[in-house]
């Protein structure tokens, strides 16, 4: 049996395609083919992921209207003619697309020849290829509910959730805080802003820390005490350390403070919070979700349709996390937002319980289940 898998541009579409594509190897014991896009990520991550890689020249359409999106469209009639001629040639069972712009061509390719089609949305708020591609194919996964009313209603859609990384789902609380060397008795707070980080997050934290030292304490005044672990980014490192020099906080003298330009256990720093503060990529609230962790989210502004917002009120409206927007954050509204959720425990637990609900930590088998269908019918 053999399957093609499609998804490309950024991470966020093509991490779950290759999850996807795992679980379709494993447990249909299939031959997969990806795919992609030559000028996405796609053609570096997914040859090194081992799957084979089949290349579509195509470009994303400009948002604003331009005459270079004529020439993108000429090159996207041309993007479905060759993945129509790589699917006569692989004859896969079924085609599983996760978004992005290549995705378009391929599934819609898959569907002119008849092959049985699914697309995955990893956002509230659908991108527009997917919204396009739904009157196409037999059925659509979603991550979150509220993203059903963007999608036609005689669409055939089912909430599967977004596949994590197994071993987020393998790692013990406890066993997890004392690697990372914290106390039993001491809430974990994380923070970052991606693998490169994010300005506005590190100037704001940087503000709460200032806040902090400026308790004395460094606890805020909270009873117990708080650690924080905080993620720069490697490019922000340096100048967020000097940042920290300048307003006199010395990391010697403030035990319960962490600072890192990088987390390679990030999977460990997770499962050992009590409160996360960071963006709202799909990827990263399936994370939150599926463990059940509070976070105070920061969504990224400049993300395509402000996608990330939508995501962060989605999870916002069940009270599972409390939202600031970039333009509005700043080190005292930090501090007051963070002090706030810690001073309440009830409230956190509250948190962590709509969280914990809007997890779904079988999302993988659920789509699987649904390329199922797609072949039993």
């Amino acid at each position: 049996m053999r399957f093609v898998v499609t998804g490309g541009g950024t991470g966020g579409h093509i991490y779950p395609a290759l999850a996807i594509a795992r679980g379709l190897e494993e447990r249909f014991g299939a031959e997969i083919h990806y795919i992609g896009g030559t000028r996405g990520m796609e053609s570096d991550i997914v040859p090194k992921s081992g799957f084979p890689f089949l290349p579509i020249h195509l470009e994303g359409f400009k948002r604003s209207l331009s005459p270079s999106n004529i020439k993108v469209a000429w090159r996207a009639a041309r993007g479905v003619a060759q993945a129509w001629r790589y699917i006569r040639q692989i004859r896969p069972a079924a085609v599983v697309g996760t978004g992005g712009y290549v995705c378009g061509p391929v599934v819609l390719a898959a569907s002119l020849c008849g092959i049985p089609t699914l697309i995955h949305e990893q956002n509230a708020l659908p991108g527009i290829t997917n919204r396009i591609l739904a009157r196409f194919v037999d059925h659509i996964a979603l991550t979150f509910e509220d993203s059903k009313k963007y999608f036609t209603s005689k669409a055939r859609t089912k909430v599967t959730g977004l596949p994590v990384r197994p071993e987020i789902l393998l790692k013990d609380r406890r066993a997890s805080r004392d690697k990372l060397g914290i106390p039993e008795e001491a809430r974990l707070v994380l923070s970052f802003g991606g693998s490169q980080g994010a300005g506005s997050l590190n100037r704001a934290m940087a503000g709460l820390f200032k806040s902090l030292h400026g308790e004395g304490a460094g606890h805020c005044g909270l009873p117990g005490k708080v650690h924080f672990l905080h993620v720069t980014g490697p490019r922000q490192h340096k100048e967020f350390m000097e940042g920290l020099d300048n307003s006199g906080i010395l990391l010697a003298n403030n035990g319960n403070i962490t600072i890192t330009s990088y987390l390679y256990d990030m999977p460990d720093a997770l499962a050992a919070s009590d409160l996360v503060i960071c963006r709202a990529g799909a990827a990263t609230l399936a994370e939150l979700t599926v463990l059940g962790l509070p976070a105070i989210l920061i969504p990224y502004p400049y993300a395509a349709g402000n996608h990330q917002e939508y995501n962060a009120r989605a999870l916002e409206s069940t009270g599972a996390a409390l939202v600031i927007r970039d333009a509005d954050l700043s080190g005292d509204i930090l501090f007051s937002n963070a002090r706030r959720l810690l001073g309440d425990v009830s409230r956190l637990a509250g948190m962590a319980e709509s969280s914990k609900r809007m997890g779904k930590p079988r999302a993988l088998e659920d789509i699987l289940d649904c390329v199922q269908i797609i072949l039993n019918n």
